[in-house]
């Protein structure tokens, strides 16, 4: 598989990268580009109450830039790794794109609807390999009983979708509500839902909340020897594909590319 490492690569640092260019907004509208250190210091040497504190200090200025930016590199290395989750599935199974993406409508108030998108898919009846399908086919059996799934329901189920997480910190109520919902609505699709999360940081009363509402979740947890509980495990003994030896090989260049957006984000001014 290291023949796909150039452009699984690709997907991971291609969103990464425009972190770089982050400027804040300072309450300046949600569009645009941010304001660039000249634009924050007349700002706030315009408003007396800030000039007083001499709040227009280009540190202020660095510390906004570096608390922003940061809080985008996690977002954005989420976004990388979605694509590069969905892609290596994709080509472990020999699915096509249509194959790997799903989405649903939920009507809204004014009567129009809006399209929910999670994060991938398997129907298992899209994988002509008859092993493979048969080993996707026991993981996702086994993963149902160890969460409850009566089996006349997960006799229904034609597949999984996936929702992929770099990690999940926040107790964020309006997102674990959203999941919950996409997993209600993924059983009356007959897809078994899954949240995969690359790394092992993730609270664990929403790791037994998501598991009591039925979603399986796997977690970026090494030695395992567990697909029903570990990203890395599932990817390499289900998927057939060894994220882990992936990022492990590549480390080195994520780490540098890691490391000229962090120094252009703890610089008071992007050049």
């Amino acid at each position: 598989m290291k023949q796909n490492d150039a452009a699984y690569l690709d997907l991971v640092l291609d969103p990464i990268r425009v972190c770089a260019k982050y400027k804040p907004k300072f309450g300046q509208g949600a569009k645009g580009n941010g304001l660039t250190l000249a634009q924050f210091q007349t700002l706030y040497q315009s408003d007396p109450f800030y000039s007083w504190f001499g709040l227009d200090n280009p540190m202020m200025y660095a510390a906004h830039k570096a608390a922003g930016g940061m809080t985008s590199v996690y977002r954005q290395i989420g976004i990388g790794c979605e694509k590069l989750f969905r892609t290596a599935v994709k080509d472990a199974l020999g699915l096509s794109e249509a194959d790997v993406t799903w989405s649903y409508t939920i009507p809204l108030p004014n009567g129009k609807t809006r399209t929910l998108y999670l994060d991938g898919r398997v129907p298992l009846e899209k994988i002509s390999d008859k092993a493979k399908r048969a080993r996707f086919h026991a993981w996702m059996k086994d993963s149902a009983e160890s969460i409850g799934v009566d089996p006349k329901v997960f006799s229904t189920l034609t597949g999984t979708i996936f929702e992929v997480r770099q990690g999940y910190k926040s107790k964020d109520s309006k997102r674990q509500n959203a999941d919950i919902a996409n997993a209600a609505t993924a059983y009356t699709k007959a897809y078994f839902p899954c949240a995969v999360i690359l790394s092992a940081q993730i609270d664990s009363d929403i790791l037994l909340r998501y598991r009591a509402e039925k979603w399986t979740v796997v977690t970026g947890i090494e030695g395992a020897n567990n697909p029903l509980i570990s990203t890395y495990d599932f990817m390499r003994d289900v998927v057939g594909y060894d994220l882990d030896e992936f990022f492990k090989r590549n480390s080195k260049i994520l780490r540098s590319e890691i490391d000229t957006v962090l120094k252009a984000l703890l610089a008071p001014e992007t050049k």
